[in-house]
């Protein structure tokens, strides 16, 4: 079984449920959407990807920048207490420079990530 998990506050219960599984004797691998360097809410990969997405839905005018620390940093206080925390406006990265193309791009090497995770769990034995 291949658990994916497209949101970052998952990630704890994935882990929680793919440990279980393998503790029952089933195979389980977890996949976590995200992109190294990338931001983590409404920034420049989330924003670039709805723009390949759904351009429609996207409000390019309202865009604002929020809180740009790296994740890590900020994990503390969002487990804690929310996105609302340490971004009044919800943003945690900055979507300026966001593009349907770099969406396209972000994308595909989430796809190939996919893919790969995939590629691992066939090829390992079950059990």
């Amino acid at each position: 079984m291949l658990l994916v998990n497209g949101h970052g506050g998952n990630a704890a219960a994935v882990q929680a449920a793919t440990a279980r599984l393998r503790n029952e004797g089933r195979t389980a691998l977890a996949w976590h959407a995200g992109l190294p360097g990338g931001d983590a809410h409404a920034g420049r990969v989330e924003t670039s990807i709805m723009l390949a997405l759904a351009p429609e839905v996207v409000r390019l005018d309202a865009a604002e920048r929020g809180d740009v620390r790296p994740i890590g940093q900020l994990m503390p206080a969002l487990r804690e207490r929310g996105v609302r925390a340490v971004s009044g406006n919800g943003v945690l990265g900055d979507p300026a420079g966001a593009s349907a193309a770099e969406g396209e791009r972000f994308l595909a090497r989430l796809t190939q990530s996919l893919d790969d995770a995939m590629a691992r769990l066939l090829e390992r034995p079950a059990g």
